[in-house]
């Protein structure tokens, strides 16, 4: 295929870009910055805005599937920064990929489009959304990623397939988002541990939500192939993960040993992060600081909740197996933190 990964030079993006490669495909990526990288692996690169519709236009031209990654993330109170990027930029790229006739569409959602500050264990994706959680929460990533994906899978059809994968916290070697906030609010002794401790949460390997990207695509194109089917994924979102759950604190203090810091020691009830989250919240926004907070009311609610989910749909549907297990991703983190580690003390 000629693919076009959006947010190719990121994290999960650049994973996606090279098991494409790998495979012999083509593929363009469309980024906000400069990665000279994905050139020199003959990558076309594409700079522009998911904002920008002109740009939208010619990174679709020629594309026969796109693989939606760019997002913004995050927990700032910038409420308009969202839907503009994540809601606006994907209703935008769907209308003109569908114009130059891409005929697969994958986006990257996520499972805290469901998630209502409660305990959801092993639920599947009839689970609904709760838009009024969300916005009394404040939790506008989440909200606009709910948003978007309602945009994607309303926008399936015969000849524009589309569908939607939810993978849970990915991590891994090369991480730019969560791993290293983690081992910097460690570092400066702003790490707490929120409620009893005893949450389970779903993580996801990078490379394992690299591969169901392909497999959901590939599926969807072999569907239509067989003049459709009820496995098909197309309209479709799916839950993500390594299968199986693991004790949230448990795990991130495992990531903390990797880099040879100590567990975390001190914690708060939920209740007391929420005021805190709260008081924040209202901070931020009456000062206009464009900057997350330390503590918002749906943090508190992810750090403190069990959150993990029944992933037979994308099993059933297109053969989705996390093949590389908890054990050796972890493995290879270990590996790659102990090189980070290496460059920053050769620099230094």
């Amino acid at each position: 295929m000629h693919a076009l990964v959006t947010g190719g030079g990121g994290f999960l993006g650049s994973y996606i870009v090279e098991a494409l490669l790998a495979r012999g495909d083509r593929v363009r990526s469309f980024s906000r910055g400069i990665y000279p990288k994905l050139d020199a692996a003959g990558v076309e690169v594409v700079q522009g805005d998911l904002r920008d519709n002109s740009a939208l236009a010619a990174a679709c031209e020629g594309i026969d599937c796109v693989f939606h990654t760019a997002a913004l993330p995050g927990i700032s109170m910038d409420r308009d920064a969202y839907v503009t990027v994540n809601r606006t930029g994907t209703e935008l790229l769907l209308s003109n990929a569908d114009q130059c006739g891409v005929q697969r569409f994958i986006y990257t959602s996520s499972p805290s489009v469901v998630l209502a500050g409660r305990d959801q264990a092993g639920v599947d994706e009839s689970t609904p959304y709760d838009f009024a959680w969300m916005e009394e929460n404040r939790a506008y990533y989440s909200l606009s990623k709910a948003q978007a994906e309602q945009a994607v899978l309303a926008a399936n059809s015969e000849t524009f397939r589309t569908c939607s994968l939810r993978p849970h916290l990915i991590w891994g070697p090369r991480d730019t988002h969560l791993i290293p906030r983690l081992l910097a609010r460690a570092r400066s002794g702003r790490l707490r541990r929120v409620g009893d401790g005893a949450n389970l949460v779903d993580i996801t390997y990078v490379e394992n939500a690299a591969a169901a990207h392909l497999q959901a695509a590939d599926a969807m194109n072999d569907a239509a192939e067989r003049d459709g089917s009820s496995t098909n994924p197309a309209g479709k979102a799916y839950f993500i993960s390594q299968g199986e759950p693991v004790n949230c604190w448990r795990w991130i203090d495992e990531i903390l040993s990797l880099a040879d810091l100590p567990p975390v020691s001190k914690s708060v009830s939920l209740r007391t992060a929420q005021r805190i989250g709260a008081a924040f919240e209202t901070a931020h926004r009456f000062l206009g600081l464009r900057a997350e907070p330390p503590m918002t009311r749906f943090l508190a609610s992810q750090l403190s909740t069990s959150h993990w989910f029944d992933i037979s749909a994308a099993r059933r549907d297109f053969g989705y197996e996390p093949r590389i297990s908890t054990a050796e991703g972890m493995r290879r983190l270990a590996d790659w933190l102990k090189n980070q580690s290496g460059t920053l003390t050769a620099q230094a």
